[in-house]
């Protein structure tokens, strides 16, 4: 065994002490010997250090340098608190030795090196501080502890921050530290004095770790990253430190917190204090003001620092200056809080880390995370050597010639000139990487002339309730050329802005979505083209803007996925969280991202009106689905679960069908299995037909009581047995012989429909055999024609057209013709549950024939296209004309028509001739009975 391949050495500097260091080492390796002298010879501080440090030193170099750290730090296990100050100091001595070794000979990777020095920074904080809460408990200053409790730190924990935090301490890093104690460990009436003991000891501990005693230091500690350091102590409870967050908290501090970790004292405790904190760290939606903030803290920086002026290498700040490590880590950072809240992929604490998931989620190009990864590695390795030559805080580059040489022999270039020009090359390629991302475009576009109706709209905007703080005004004046650009080119501007106008007024906030339109300019074009084709769709917009985020998610125009794998992804989102209310606005929120989708899809023509019927009831399934088992586990924790098989929720009408459009209710009925008499298990147990009462209550409630984020559908009831007079949940004893004996043909045609969309697998194919039983049975009844027929005249009295753009209700539009495909169905006793399955089912058993089919499919096809692709663009459509030139485009595309006239004849010829075969079919039906 020995230290390990050296690939790489400086070159002597100072000559003479390179080799006085080397002499003082006879017995080392020729590549061991000239890594000493070459490291001795650029470093005063590293030739003292193995000077004071020789014969440890000539052992440890026979060893791995991962092994000879590890020694050192488990020597500290046992040590009291008399000694631990100077071995402390030893320790650092010599790990950072042994570090800067395998650093300037390439033994060690940055990650490695950056590694080595956090692991000692752990040690010694935790190290320090459970030997001094040790000392508060035995002096009895601790109320309620003992002894052991020493080894976690009774309560107080230590968050790293910063560099530590992420494991990427540079050599001569200070740490950032944030202590807490866990206020919940102790009694209401200990609180004082607990929180008195926990700022002694913080106290103590950086006196411990940070004092110039004549054998060094460990290291700086700096806690001003507390909440608000001018006024709180040294140590606060987890509590006051949530609260200040929850509060105060602003997107430095959020940034901050990326690279948070416990590294001391009660870990535990800390994991469930940054748990807490994570809403905080990490948004819901995309935060795209963020890069402002990140701007504006960037330019506070330079001018605090008087860094703004042109890139000079000499006496650059390699940290904070142009093109520098800050540069890299502020552009890592705001990409990953504005989408980290969205993707936990995105949380690394470490910049290389973080650099790839970004780039590995389409968040950045490829080649610039392979870049400014390259430059982050060189820059940290130039400021380790910045920092070794006497042990000193700094990133600024030499100013004098001689002190600029020793840098670049000691990163083993022989030709300074050479070591300027790259390093030069590659500040600016850094800046130009990252200025374009932070600094926002000045917005001199020159914008399209208005007319003096628009000009009074543009005017108006200003007093909506989006643009009332000056950041809004501020990004949104950037962005009003291009929008403005945008919108003129329309087919139809002065409606198109019209309807932006809408838009604008229903936003509650104006930032974070104009930040978003901002940093992603091809939602402009977006919210354009739904401005201008679908008003409904742009009212629902202004009021759920967040699901703007979706768009640019990544995968946003892949195709639909499987009904299962939308129900899993909502099953995992939920089981993130363990709050009941959190986990339904959650829901809420993943829904409307989902159906803002489909809806974006059908507008741009990925898919037609069928398609995207399938995906909204698709998406309403696995939204039940997976609603159904978090709902029954809340109200469980009170009343119990009851023997049985469960219950199963059945989609009826449309949903049944798998066949919604935008704004589709959903009709539901629920049937459990459980004996009659039996009763729940838990601490207020209930019967078996109450708990299912009062479960799908709650459910009910889950879906369509609006919460902070809305409601996720209107449910109708009115299919179960009784309809309205019925109980919510039937028992399936009761609803097979309900539907046997007491149901209305009216009810059999809804059960054509019925499908399981949640619940228990295994009670839903025993009511699939209940269905498929109940229709074979019925399909010989005596009155289906004539109920039918009754049911038909009372639909046409109830739901009249409402002119001829109602494609839904008349004769022969669409519930005239899902009446039609229902009635062959149960005539034919099939188990079929879509129109066109359905009339299938009756051309096989000869109810109808194919002449008649193709007419009633004619005018089904053309029916639902305009009826799902109108109630994309709006609630109603009374008159085509008012939907716009290029809403109307979209209306006649999905119809087949070239023109408003042409689709006004094959509407009306479609329906009469679907009415009138459905009138022959019920004749030809009475006269075969």
């Amino acid at each position: 065994m020995n230290f390990g391949p050296i690939i790489r050495r400086p070159i002597p500097y100072d000559r003479e002490s390179g080799h006085e260091a080397r002499m003082a080492f006879p017995g080392q390796p020729d590549d061991v010997a000239a890594l000493i002298e070459g490291a001795a010879g650029c470093s005063p501080y590293l030739k003292a250090l193995m000077l004071r440090e020789r014969d440890w030193l000539d052992t440890a170099l026979t060893i791995t340098p991962d092994a000879a750290c590890a020694e050192e730090l488990d020597s500290l296990a046992e040590c009291g608190l008399p000694d631990l100050s100077s071995r402390l100091r030893r320790a650092k001595r010599r790990i950072a030795l042994l570090a800067a070794l395998a650093d300037l000979g390439g033994v060690w990777s940055l990650d490695q090196v950056t590694g080595a020095l956090t692991d000692l920074a752990d040690r010694a904080t935790h190290t320090a501080l459970t030997a001094l809460v040790a000392d508060e408990i035995r002096r009895r200053k601790l109320p309620g502890k003992a002894e052991e409790d020493a080894a976690t730190g009774a309560g107080m924990v230590v968050l790293a921050m910063g560099k530590m935090g992420a494991r990427e301490l540079n050599y001569s890093s200070d740490i950032d530290l944030i202590c807490l104690f866990d206020e919940d460990a102790f009694n209401p009436d200990e609180f004082h004095d607990a929180r008195a003991a926990f700022i002694r000891v913080t106290r103590k501990m950086c006196g411990l770790l940070s004092d110039l005693t004549a054998e060094g230091y460990v290291f700086r500690t700096d806690l001003r990253l507390r909440p608000d350091p001018s006024v709180t102590p040294v140590c606060l409870s987890m509590d006051a430190a949530e609260r200040y967050y929850e509060s105060l908290g602003r997107t430095w501090e959020r940034a901050a917190y990326i690279k948070a970790r416990p590294c001391a004292g009660d870990l535990v405790a800390g994991a469930r204090f940054l748990d807490r904190l994570r809403p905080f760290v990490w948004r819901r939606h995309l935060d795209f003001a963020a890069i402002q903030d990140a701007h504006d803290m960037r330019l506070r920086i330079k001018s605090h620092k008087g860094l703004g002026s042109a890139l000079c290498l000499d006496g650059h700040d390699l940290k904070l200056g142009q093109g520098g490590i800050r540069e890299i880590e502020f552009f890592t950072q705001t990409r990953q809080l504005i989408a980290g809240g969205r993707d936990p992929d995105l949380r690394s604490p470490r910049t290389v880390e973080g650099l790839s998931a970004l780039a590995d989620k389409g968040w950045i190009p490829q080649d610039v995370s392979r870049k400014l990864t390259a430059h982050y590695t060189e820059h940290r390795e130039i400021e380790h050597r910045l920092q070794m030559v006497q042990d000193a805080q700094t990133q600024t580059m030499p100013t004098r010639s001689e002190e600029m040489d020793r840098i670049a022999r000691f990163c083993g270039m022989a030709e300074t000139a050479a070591f300027r020009d790259r390093l030069m090359a590659r500040l600016q390629d850094v800046s130009g990487l990252t200025e374009g991302f932070f600094a926002p475009e000045s917005g001199t576009d020159a914008e399209p002339d208005l007319s003096d109706q628009a000009q009074d709209i543009v005017a108006g905007w200003y007093a909506f309730p989006a643009l009332r703080s000056d950041r809004a005004k501020q990004i949104f004046q950037r962005m009003r050329p291009k929008l403005l650009c945008k919108l003129y080119k329309a087919a139809d501007p002065e409606a198109a802005l019209v309807q932006f106008d809408r838009f604008l007024g229903g936003l509650p906030a104006g930032v974070q979505v104009f930040s978003l339109f901002e940093a992603n300019p091809q939602l402009i074009d977006l919210i354009v083209d739904i401005c201008t084709t679908a008003p409904r769709l742009a009212g629902y917009l202004s009021r759920n803007a967040a699901v703007f985020d979706a768009v640019i998610g990544g995968d946003f125009f892949a195709p639909w996925p499987e009904t299962a794998a939308l129900r899993a992804d909502l099953v995992a989102r939920l089981s993130e969280l363990d709050d009941y209310e959190r986990q339904l606005d959650a829901a809420r929120v993943w829904a409307r991202e989902w159906h803002f989708r489909v809806g974006v899809h059908h507008l741009r023509g990925l898919i037609d009106a069928f398609e995207a019927g399938a995906e909204y009831a698709s998406l309403a399934e696995a939204v039940l689905g997976a609603l159904w088992p978090v709902v029954h586990a809340e109200f469980a924790r009170k009343h119990g679960v009851v023997a049985g098989d469960g219950a199963v929720v059945l989609g009826m009408g449309s949903l049944g069908a798998g066949r919604l459009n935008a704004a589709s209710d959903l009709d539901l009925i629920v049937i459990y299995d459980a004996a009659a008499d039996a009763h729940s298990d838990g601490r207020r147990p209930l019967d078996a037909r109450t708990y299912y009462a009062r479960l799908t209550k709650a459910f009910l409630t889950a879906i369509s009581a609006p919460t902070a984020e809305g409601r996720l559908y209107e449910v109708d009831m009115r299919l179960r047995p009784s309809g309205r007079q019925g109980p919510v949940a039937t028992s399936l004893p009761a609803f097979q012989t309900y539907q046997q004996t007491e149901a209305w043909t009216w009810e059999h045609l809804a059960l054509t429909r019925a499908r399981h969309v949640a619940g228990s697998a295994e009670l839903a194919r025993a009511v699939e055999d209940v269905r498929r039983k109940v229709l074979t049975d019925k399909a010989q009844g005596a009155t289906i024609r004539q109920d039918v027929a009754d049911m038909r005249a009372r639909l046409a009295q109830a739901k009249p057209a409402h002119g001829l753009w109602d494609a839904k209700s008349g004769p022969g539009r669409l519930m005239d013709i899902e009446l039609a495909a229902q009635f062959c169905a149960l005539a034919s006793g099939h188990h079929a549950r879509r129109v066109e399955a359905q009339f299938q089912a009756g051309l096989r058993a000869g109810i109808l024939d194919k002449p008649c089919l193709e007419d009633l499919l004619a005018a089904y096809r053309l029916c639902w296209n305009m009826q799902a692709t109108g109630r994309l663009l709006a609630d109603t459509i009374p008159d085509l004309a008012e939907l716009g030139e290029t809403g109307q485009h979209l209306v006649l595309s999905a119809a087949g028509a070239a023109t408003v006239t042409d689709l006004t004849e094959k509407l009306r010829a479609c329906s009469d001739a679907a009415a009138a075969r459905f009138e022959t079919l019920l004749a030809q039906q009475e006269t075969q009975t």
